[in-house]
């Protein structure tokens, strides 16, 4: 009878627990949505009692509002949504621009080493100038035009994107280039099909990064020589003292990174199914 014991008292503690009725992954969804809820019931809560200054932070209702109007009630030509698309064209030309080069560069520095040494110390000269501060020279060079604005973007991507892909190509372990050269595979064919897929971890690190770099280039350019896009939409409230209209732009800005983020990683798990799996 008292052998039995010991065995009861250790199965209780399982039994006490019971089946989990909340997965981990429910809990986390929940708390996503949750958290900016509450941060925004305790900025209009602020607001209205007065503990914030609606001049500066206005409501969230009033930022809903505005939202509504310049969105629906605006002609087109002056709508956000007009807005929000000349903003996106731009910033998907200059990415473009800037990506695809910087991938096929960034893939031979990865391969071949003379390369590397040589483009290295201009990559790391040139890299770390400030690409706001030569806006002035491309304006010079290309005019006020959309022209200015891809190219400060392209330059924006090009190092983000040509660093992580010559990284990514440079890591990738020598005993499955050797492989290819074993069977005879041309350096064209081991750069398609040994060198960028087994970088397309770092490209993917790169490409997030380079368009970061291209939302904040964007909306930059189009505040110092734009009459439309969510950049010339954040100056213009400054200058007319519209604050509403400024959070507006900030938010549209956000949930373009959000939609494009979740883009990007759709896309990684797509072409890199066993990451996903991980």
């Amino acid at each position: 009878m008292n052998a039995t014991v010991p065995q009861v008292e250790r199965r209780m503690p399982v039994a006490l627990h019971g089946p989990r009725l909340i997965s981990r992954r429910t809990r986390e969804r929940a708390a996503a949505v949750l958290a900016p809820v509450a941060l925004l019931s305790l900025w209009e809560l602020a607001v209205r009692t007065g503990a914030l200054d609606a001049r500066f932070f206005p409501a969230p209702s009033h930022i809903v509002e505005t939202f509504y109007l310049m969105a629906f009630a605006a002609p087109w030509d002056q709508s956000l949504g007009h807005h929000t698309l000349v903003s996106l064209s731009r910033a998907l030309i200059g990415f473009l621009f800037g990506a695809l080069p910087a991938v096929a560069l960034g893939a031979v520095m990865g391969l071949v080493p003379i390369m590397r040494a040589a483009l290295q110390p201009l990559v790391g000269a040139l890299f770390p100038i400030p690409k706001v501060a030569i806006l002035p020279l491309l304006m010079l060079i290309f005019g006020i035009g959309e022209e200015s604005k891809w190219a400060i973007i392209a330059v924006g991507v090009f190092f983000q994107v040509l660093i992580a892909t010559a990284a990514g190509v440079a890591n990738i372990d020598r005993i499955y280039l050797d492989v290819g050269q074993n069977f005879r595979a041309g350096r064209l064919n081991r750069y398609v099909t040994i060198a960028l897929p087994g970088a397309l971890p770092m490209i993917f690190a790169g490409l997030r990064l380079g368009w970061g770099s291209a939302l904040l280039l964007l909306v930059t350019a189009e505040m110092v020589s734009s009459q439309s896009g969510i950049g010339f939409v954040i100056w213009r409230a400054w200058q007319l003292l519209t604050v509403e209209d400024m959070y507006v732009g900030l938010i549209v800005i956000a949930g373009v990174g959000i939609c494009s983020f979740a883009l990007l990683d759709a896309l990684e798990r797509r072409l890199l199914p066993w990451r996903a799996r991980a």
